[in-house]
């Protein structure tokens, strides 16, 4: 048992759009990325997906609407439900995600950034 630095964490990889383990709980796997521009519109069938902004603003995209996430901010994308994350003016941000070990990156979307293994680090 650690305490876990997450800037310093997130200095050791510049890959957008390929997350990368920090940390296990449960079933439940804790992962950092950056992300910039917007990625593949996808949902997942069986996992909600919580995505927590620690640098930048996050624009998930809904069909219907687009959600504003600020820095400090987090957002749950229920089960089922179709989303596209997204960036503006070219501002990598940077994430904390908490999902299940069995989430697949893209859902069943297959795109070239889809990943189907996060290195720990």
């Amino acid at each position: 048992m650690e305490s876990i630095n997450l800037r310093e964490k997130h200095s050791l990889f510049n890959k957008q759009w390929h997350p990368h383990k920090i940390a296990m709980v449960d079933d439940m796997q804790v992962l950092l990325a950056k992300i910039q521009g917007e990625f593949v519109w996808h949902s997942h069938e069986k996992e909600d997906e919580l995505f927590q902004v620690l640098k930048g603003t996050l624009y998930m995209q809904f069909r219907d609407r687009t959600i504003t996430v600020k820095e400090g901010e987090m957002i749950v994308v229920p089960k089922g439900v179709e989303h596209c994350p997204a960036t503006r003016n070219n501002e990598e941000v940077q994430l904390l995600l908490f999902e299940k070990s069995t989430t697949a990156h893209t859902g069943t979307v297959q795109d070239k950034r889809t990943q189907n293994h996060y290195p720990k680090i």
